[in-house]
């Protein structure tokens, strides 16, 4: 059983996020992709956890999310929820899952949630999916929504940069905002957009707006991998590094196979 950092260890829903925004209690949310360390996370007091298609990028070295497979997010949700007791797991639907028809959305919507365990889904964009929005949310699912920079249309968009700088495309975020939660997510993601503008949104807004990359917000979420320094080489302006696991892990490393090579592991204690 995990020992818990935080008080309430009650089992984060939907509508308790929705207390927390009421509250002003800000909510942490973290990526994670296998049971080892969504059982750490959770146990650090994350609030959500977000398997994310991110995996594709830090799992397997893609260099965008694209790639990723419905069967392949199956996998990695399944694994975070058997190691999750306390956060709420919300799961990505990956590229062209969600985006043929309402009905192929629904019914992938439904494989996702029945397979792989989470409590939630996470879809990108506003009202071009609004309809399947719609239909995934009749099936009984709940549905976070995810606006500003949308890693799976990168190649519309032409890479990472910050989005919605324009003001037409600043009100579209706006109007997408509010519609998403007239039709009933109970939450939204804004990913690499002008400060000012997530504030507006906040504030316009009843649900819970989580930020990353997007300054203050009501929550903000960041990729386990970036928190935690894996990677040296990927060090965008938005994230904050708690830790040095590149070093730690490399030297780590380097002294085991040393003391294998000098035959110093195992030694007499580490020996049946």
């Amino acid at each position: 059983m995990s020992t818990y950092i935080v008080e309430d260890t009650r089992k984060v829903t939907a509508p308790r996020l929705l207390e927390m925004k009421q509250s002003g209690q800000p909510i942490a949310m973290l990526t994670s992709y296998d049971y080892t360390t969504a059982r750490l996370v959770d146990s650090a007091g994350v609030d959500v956890i977000l398997v994310g298609d991110s995996a594709g990028n830090v799992m397997a070295g893609n260099a965008t999310t694209i790639p990723v497979t419905l069967d392949q997010m199956i996998y990695h949700a399944r694994c975070v929820a058997r190691g999750t007791r306390r956060a709420l797991v919300v799961c990505d639907m990956p590229f062209g899952t969600y985006h043929a028809s309402r009905e192929n959305g629904v019914r992938n919507a439904v494989r996702l949630m029945q397979q792989s365990g989470a409590d939630a889904l996470k879809l990108e964009g506003g009202a071009e999916i609004a309809d399947t929005v719609r239909g995934i949310l009749a099936a009984g699912i709940p549905v976070m929504g995810h606006l500003g920079l949308t890693p799976q249309s990168v190649h519309r968009f032409g890479g990472y940069g910050v989005r919605a700088r324009e003001d037409a495309e600043a009100q579209k975020l706006i109007a997408d905002a509010q519609l998403l939660q007239d039709i009933g997510c109970f939450a939204l993601v804004l990913e690499k957009i002008p400060s000012w503008l997530t504030a507006k949104v906040c504030e316009q807004l009843t649900i819970p707006v989580i930020g990353i990359g997007a300054g203050k917000a009501d929550g903000q979420v960041l990729v386990v991998n970036d928190l935690l320094g894996t990677d040296h080489s990927f060090a965008p302006k938005f994230v904050r590094r708690y830790a040095d696991l590149q070093t730690v892990v490399t030297e780590a490393v380097g002294s085991y196979v040393a003391d294998v090579k000098s035959r110093d592991f195992p030694n007499q204690s580490e020996s049946y």
